[in-house]
């Protein structure tokens, strides 16, 4: 396959995405199109019209916005990348950027794609699509829940009662998500073998399961495991300048949800899993913060549960302490 000449940024709001043509010449072609199936297939045409079926396009994870986007892109055998905000960010930061337009950004994401030349996005499995919706809707239920039970303590009289009505529906509805999700999974086979390898893994049950599995799918998108350690944010940033050294926190750049389905899992590791336990030890010893030594176990386990399923193994101390 040819390297692409010709690069395509795509800015996605609510109601329209901005795509910039980026010619080998420099110069560029823009134009706006509706966000939904029509605008879409516009977008396709618009390209065919210009020769540029083999452009690469570059676009931001911009979650709900640009899902369908990516999806529809893909399925025409288009190549598409999907980079993180953060990165076409501080591209702009290196370029001293200061037009803030929709058209200016989708002329930033070309120059990027053009010059970072990032993998081609794989839009995960139909099953998987609809387990990472299930996990979303869990979290947000589980989020009402805690801010309405923080209102409950400061509240009287009928405000008291309606907050006990709201949070009793917000229960039931938790409960009804939790058993969508394990339905599906047991409905998939695939996934069901997937999470039972991981659920061998003492510290991770099957709810966090069902979380990485949502969004470590398809793990081949990963070469290696660091890879999937930057995904969830978890890859220390170093601070660092001549003789003054600053404290390595995580990068926090990653996937929010996946970090945060880690923590309670390490937390127990730290105690019931004999690898992550020793090696917390180990930490402790060196003079590690608590904190940090979390966070090194929630590293660790995610080491582990990228081994398992690549592998296809359950869990084997033995061999993981070999």
């Amino acid at each position: 396959m040819t390297e692409p000449t010709l690069f395509v940024g795509i800015d996605v709001a609510k109601a329209k995405f901005d795509v910039a043509l980026l010619t080998p010449e420099g110069k560029y072609r823009s134009k706006a199109f509706p966000n939904d199936l029509a605008g879409y297939q516009r977008f396709v045409e618009w390209l065919d019209q210009r020769e540029a079926r083999e452009a690469h396009l570059c676009m931001e994870a911009t979650g709900a916005y640009g899902r369908n986007l990516a999806r529809f892109l893909a399925q025409q055998q288009l190549l598409v990348s999907v980079v993180n905000p953060a990165q076409i960010h501080a591209f702009g930061k290196t370029e001293l950027t200061r037009a803030k337009t929709d058209k200016a950004d989708a002329r930033l994401i070309a120059r990027y794609g053009r010059m970072h030349r990032p993998a081609a996005w794989v839009p995960p499995a139909d099953e998987i699509v609809v387990l990472q919706g299930l996990i979303q809707r869990l979290e947000d239920l589980l989020t009402l829940q805690t801010m309405e039970n923080n209102r409950l303590e400061s509240a009287e009289g009928l405000a008291r009662q309606s907050i006990e009505a709201h949070m009793e529906f917000l229960d039931q509805q938790i409960q009804i998500v939790r058993a969508q999700i394990e339905i599906h999974i047991d409905n998939h086979p695939g996934l069901k073998r997937q999470q039972e390898l991981l659920s061998s893994i003492p510290g991770i049950g099957d709810s966090t399961a069902a979380t990485l599995l949502a969004f470590l799918s398809p793990l081949d998108r990963f070469p290696s495991v660091k890879q999937v350690v930057a995904y969830a944010g978890l890859n220390p940033t170093v601070r660092q300048s001549g003789q003054w050294t600053g404290k390595t926190p995580i990068a926090k750049a990653g996937n929010a949800l996946l970090r945060k389905a880690l923590y309670l899992p390490a937390v127990v590791a730290k105690r019931h899993n004999p690898v992550i336990s020793a090696f917390c030890h180990r930490l402790l010893l060196n003079g590690k913060r608590p904190m940090q030594v979390v966070v090194a176990a929630m590293r660790k386990l995610l080491h582990i549960a990228f081994g398992v399923l690549k592998s296809g193994k359950p869990f084997d101390p033995e061999y993981t302490l070999a």
